[in-house]
């Protein structure tokens, strides 16, 4: 949904612009290579969020200034993933208007973190340590407590928790924890995490920051890999959600595939007779409606179940 929300707001954005060039994405809004070319074609420009230096931000009549790429008055999208708020700051001083599509259960957890580290909790942060939603989670609980009087601690999984949870006790045994997981996070690993932690901190606070379309989406592919002898995940290669779905199946032991489009269908799916069709929470319902439809016009799906 969060996704999803964020393309509306930016063609919303593109629609009304009298002229090109005038509206950009901060990252990609969605994970898919045929969805973002679409979205070119409607005049939006992405901006990819790594390729920021402190030099975007010298102050005019400073070395560098002519570096900063976004023209007077432009629009940029901030994506479902959110930004840290330091860097929202930065890009209103120069003059950049900021269209805010951060997933409202994002924002959600972004403000519980910096409520949190205020309240004086080392905070724990579940997730891939380079996505774009566990950088926004950062710079919020950095926001509230920058001289790092409290840990900030990004784990990845149940054995990083446990052992940054053992360090944190070695010098803190009666430190608050809290915990915050990035949104498409499994439970099943968040579940993991947060018993590694609460091994040395058994009152840990575990905040419910599972998006729930992402957690319907787990179950139903858990129940469905009962009933198929094999599985597609549509959704983009770069996408956290759906790298997740395809680790459920794969941990099942069931042959399985990420496709983004029908044209890169594995051959070796229509081998199968029971093939599961699964899709990111972001994954639009033309490329799913297409991938289904090679499935069931190139094989026999007897029957073809969808999450």
């Amino acid at each position: 949904m969060g996704v999803r929300r964020a393309v509306d707001m930016a063609l919303a954005e593109a629609a009304a612009s009298a002229k090109a060039g005038a509206v950009f994405t901060l990252g990609p809004l969605i994970h898919n290579p045929q969805v973002l070319a679409g979205l070119e074609k409607q005049g939006l420009e992405i901006f990819d969020e790594k390729n920021f230096s402190k030099e975007f931000f010298l102050k005019s009549g400073e070395a560098g200034v002519a570096a900063f790429p976004f023209p007077p008055g432009a629009a940029l999208v901030i994506r479902a993933h959110g930004v840290p708020p330091a860097l929202e700051k930065e890009l209103a001083e120069r003059g950049v208007r900021l269209v805010d599509a951060t997933c409202p259960r994002v924002k959600a957890s972004q403000l519980k973190a910096r409520a949190l580290v205020e309240a004086g909790f080392h905070l724990f942060l579940a997730g891939e340590k380079e996505h774009a939603e566990l950088a926004g989670l950062q710079g919020y609980a950095a926001a509230a407590c920058p001289e790092a009087a409290v840990s900030r601690i990004v784990v990845g999984s149940a054995a990083e928790a446990e052992a940054a949870a053992e360090r944190l006790h070695a010098g803190a045994p009666g430190a608050r924890t809290a915990l915050i997981g990035q949104s498409t996070i499994s439970e099943k690993e968040y579940r993991e995490i947060s018993g590694g932690i609460k091994k040395y901190f058994p009152a840990l606070e575990v905040v419910n920051s599972i998006c729930d379309a992402t957690r319907d989406r787990q179950e139903a592919l858990r129940r469905l890999l009962d009933r198929v002898d094999a599985v597609i995940v549509a959704g983009g290669r770069e996408s956290a959600n759906t790298r997740r779905l395809l680790a459920i199946a794969a941990e099942r032991g069931k042959p399985c595939w990420l496709s983004e489009s029908p044209e890169d269908l594995p051959p070796e799916i229509f081998s199968f007779q029971t093939v599961g069709l699964s899709a990111g929470a972001s994954t639009p319902d033309n490329v799913i409606g297409g991938i289904e439809r090679a499935l069931s016009e190139h094989c026999c799906v007897t029957p073809h179940v969808k999450t």
